[in-house]
């Protein structure tokens, strides 16, 4: 903690760079970034580079207090103790499953304080947590694979599947896939663990599958399959919201 007279010249001069640096050491601080990375890592390991450290300069990136990865670096080489290729490195096989546990680590860290603070949204449906539930696939990047060089497109890196806390605008979880082409619902398996009494999803059509409704569902004994499925007539004007037509099942 700085001391109390440099903390107030500080916080009357940029009071928002004060507040985001508490934010960031509140919600990443280094010895639980360090432990999550040792209990969830399946085949990265530390030797010299501490995952802290890498999250810490990709944390100035996505602020936006650094540009890139090398400005950050080239700011403070002797921060880190090793060169900016095993930097690079560490990024490249960071994996998967340790994105989504930083993602839900961070969650479980800023919701309380936005509850404390009073700065929840009001409650959409009285007694439910509303959890909204959406893809998004990475951008495209630059042909650095030979074989994609004549191709027009970018070769897509991956996609996600974010889940959002509609009370705080807090991204809980996210499913990550390195597969940027695959359908988002060959990640729905991975969301039915998030899944907990009480709780009302929302997502698009997109996801609205009968295999997904049913074991999301709190009591599938109550559920049967469809047997046939009847058109909705809808009015030109819920035509306009909704799409032309739609189907609903006879259960």
């Amino acid at each position: 903690m700085m001391l109390p007279k440099i903390f107030e010249r500080f916080a009357e001069g940029s009071p928002v760079t004060v507040l985001l640096r508490g934010i960031l050491e509140h919600a990443l601080p280094a010895a639980e970034i360090d432990q999550l990375f040792a209990a969830t890592a399946e085949q990265q390991y530390t030797r010299e580079l501490l995952f802290s450290s890498v999250v810490d300069l990709m944390a100035e990136v996505v602020c936006r207090i650094r540009p890139s990865v090398h400005a950050g670096y080239q700011a403070e080489p002797s921060k880190f103790g090793v060169s900016l290729r095993a930097i690079y490195d560490k990024l490249e096989r960071t994996e998967p499953g340790l994105s989504a546990a930083l993602v839900a680590h961070t969650g479980r860290k800023l919701i309380p304080v936005i509850q404390r603070l009073g700065g929840g949204l009001p409650p959409w449906l009285r007694d439910y947590r509303v959890r909204i539930l959406d893809g998004n696939h990475l951008g495209g990047t630059e042909h650095r694979l030979k074989e994609l060089r004549p191709v027009a497109a970018g070769a897509l890196p991956g996609q996600t599947l974010a889940v959002l806390d509609a009370a705080t605008m807090v991204v809980t979880d996210v499913l990550c896939c390195e597969d940027g082409h695959a359908q988002e619902r060959a990640l729905l398996p991975d969301v039915f663990p998030l899944i907990a009494e009480r709780d009302l999803w929302i997502a698009d059509r997109n996801f609205c599958t009968t295999g997904f409704l049913v074991r999301a569902g709190p009591a599938p004994r109550l559920w049967r399959p469809a047997a046939a499925w009847e058109p909705v007539v809808a009015t030109p004007e819920q035509a306009t919201v909704c799409g032309a037509r739609g189907y609903r099942p006879r259960l």
